[in-house]
């Protein structure tokens, strides 16, 4: 009887120190769920867990055969987003979800986009493909952005980035290599990265498990 009054002390005891963790963690976060705030605490965790089995490869002599500046897309405001303005700058194209393990990604592409901002572009595309992690509307996600992570990278409309009938027109270039010029691979989960350089090719493919801020992301920037 001893021995699972100890037991039920030390859960009870391991229970609070988590509570209050989360709390800690989570004490500026606004509008987030019970669900987004421990997703968010245990973030580190879940990186280090998925990052195990994270997968990535490139291209860096790819030759696009429908070029990349004639993408237009919806912006999430309603706008017409023209990626000629995309022009002699690197893109990062992200397919997001605000109710992923993966949304605090969503912090990293924002330093990333400020460690940057000269000569790369971060787009991000939310998509409720995986587990209908993305239920909001346009102006719900990017409240949820603006006031939980302060993105001020651009945000599209809510799309399908997923191969289908209704996927979104840029990941049907990024996911045809009779588009892009090699690859086929489309999102295998929420936060997946495709990075084009400045001549409008793709160069190289991001799992989700692979954080934005990781070696390999930023040397792929910054190579010349």
């Amino acid at each position: 009887m001893k021995f699972f009054k100890r037991l039920l002390y030390s859960i009870v005891l391991l229970l609070i120190a988590l509570m209050g963790y989360v709390y800690f963690v989570t004490r500026n976060s606004k509008d987030m769920t019970i669900r987004q705030k421990l997703l968010k605490a245990f973030y580190p965790a879940f990186m280090w867990a998925s990052g195990k089995k994270a997968k990535q490869f490139g291209n860096e002599n790819a030759k696009a055969n429908v070029p990349f500046y004639s993408l237009k897309v919806t912006a999430n405001n309603g706008t017409e987003f023209d990626f000629t303005q995309l022009k002699g700058k690197k893109v990062l194209l992200v397919n997001t979800a605000s109710d992923c393990g993966y949304t605090n990604q969503y912090d990293d592409l924002q330093k990333l986009h400020e460690q940057f901002q000269n000569k790369l572009v971060i787009l991000g595309f939310p998509a409720n493909d995986f587990k209908e992690q993305e239920k909001g509307s346009d102006e719900d996600i990017a409240q949820f952005c603006k006031i939980n992570f302060g993105v001020t990278f651009p945000l599209m409309k809510k799309s399908t980035v997923i191969k289908s009938t209704e996927q979104n027109d840029v990941f049907k270039w990024l996911s045809d290599s009779t588009m892009n010029g090699w690859n086929n691979k489309q999102p295998s989960w929420n936060f997946s990265k495709y990075l084009v350089n400045e001549n409008g090719e793709l160069i190289h493919y991001f799992d989700p498990a692979v954080s934005p801020l990781s070696n390999e992301v930023i040397s792929a920037i910054e190579k010349q």
